[in-house]
């Protein structure tokens, strides 16, 4: 049977959205923990991982083409923005319409 260790190994990097970073910000001011490791650590010691179901968006990767002015576009916000062009893609693509607004005669 492995050894049960109570003291933190290396740290684990991972990305989290801001909004997740200014929570655990704030639980550890409310729940006056010093560190945010101490947060975490709370976090998946009272998280029940075995009844989460995880969502999944599957990723496909797809080729399209466009126009020259629109690569330059993209790449200029993509700049601007701090985004890739991924995701100003899928923005754009979230905002269209699924159908046409035109009425057919």
């Amino acid at each position: 049977m492995a050894k049960k260790s109570r003291k933190p190994s290396a740290p684990l990097t991972f990305d989290l959205p801001e909004s997740l970073i200014s929570r655990i910000e704030t639980c550890r001011r409310g729940h006056g923990f010093r560190t945010a490791s101490e947060v975490v650590r709370t976090a998946i010691a009272g998280y029940d991982f075995e009844a989460c179901q995880p969502s999944r968006d599957p990723h496909r990767q797809i080729s399209v083409r466009i126009t020259p002015d629109q690569r330059a576009m993209l790449k200029r916000f993509a700049r601007q923005k701090d985004a890739s062009i991924g995701e100003l893609l899928r923005l754009a693509l979230e905002y269209l319409p699924s159908s046409s607004t035109k009425k057919k005669r």
